[in-house]
């Protein structure tokens, strides 16, 4: 109970930065938006489909391999770096506040701002499809699970970036392009993964960006069970446990680190 009201209370302190900041709100809730419009306008002319089955296909891969990309990871960077720098940090050192619920409240407040831009793209999808008579299929707890999984491997790389690579704020940007947009380019976000050649399609086995969006495009956006993902989804759980042990350890050496300066 202690470590989750540390968690609570870390969230609660992020998230009432975050809205105080209400054009970077504005910015993630329209972003999505974007992405999945374009997506969807892109897929429907190539593929000869219909924009409410082009929507459909592409609102997987806007939501997890872009949407979530930016606002978990780049978010989590962004935060770490930013209390770096208004010497948050050093306030913590005489706390009791370990490494396990700070990466728990970092994780419960960009899980919140993930599943409020799910809702986002979701609900714009639902409504189109409710226009066209059509509705989403495969399990929505299943999907919920494999959303939950990206933002736990988001965050948790932005751990690692953040707390070992980024120590200003002019890093945070170079840091998401240099590892980010390669990232998601092999994830399939772009370009669906049907386009990848064979040599790219092996190396992108070990992107977990790719296994995001083919797990959540296979579930929700054709129908698919649980067997014909469970490779993607064993995967991201996976990356997920070792991210979390990951991120832990990285803001443990940070803090070491900062002691020392």
């Amino acid at each position: 109970m202690k470590n989750i009201d540390e968690s609570l209370a870390v969230s609660q302190r992020i998230l009432i930065e975050l809205f105080r900041r209400k054009r970077s709100l504005i910015f993630w809730a329209m972003f999505p938006i974007f992405i999945l419009l374009i997506n969807s306008y892109i897929i429907a002319e190539r593929a000869k489909i219909t924009t409410a089955l082009a929507m459909k296909i592409s609102a997987p891969s806007s939501l997890v391999g872009a949407a979530l990309f930016f606002s978990c990871l780049g978010g989590t960077i962004a935060t770490i770096v930013a209390e770096r720098e208004q010497k948050t940090l050093k306030r913590l050192f005489i706390s009791p506040l370990n490494g396990a619920s700070y990466f728990l409240g970092i994780f419960f407040a960009h899980s919140f701002i993930g599943l409020l831009q799910t809702l986002l793209v979701y609900g714009l999808l639902l409504i189109v499809l409710l226009i066209k008579e059509m509705s989403i299929s495969g399990s929505i707890i299943l999907g919920l699970i494999i959303i939950i999984l990206s933002i736990i491997s988001y965050v948790g790389v932005g751990f690692i970036l953040g707390t070992q690579l980024a120590k200003r704020t002019e890093d945070v940007n170079a840091i998401v392009a240099t590892f980010g947009v390669p990232l998601l380019i092999m994830g399939g976000t772009f370009f669906p993964s049907s386009l990848f050649p064979k040599k790219l399609l092996e190396i992108a086995q070990f992107n977990p960006i790719f296994h995001m969006n083919e797990a959540l495009i296979n579930l929700w956006g054709k129908g698919k069970s649980f067997e014909d993902i469970q490779g993607h989804f064993f995967f991201l759980l996976i990356f997920s446990i070792v991210m979390i042990f990951l991120g832990w350890w990285c803001y443990e050496r940070m803090i070491t680190k900062e002691k020392t300066l």
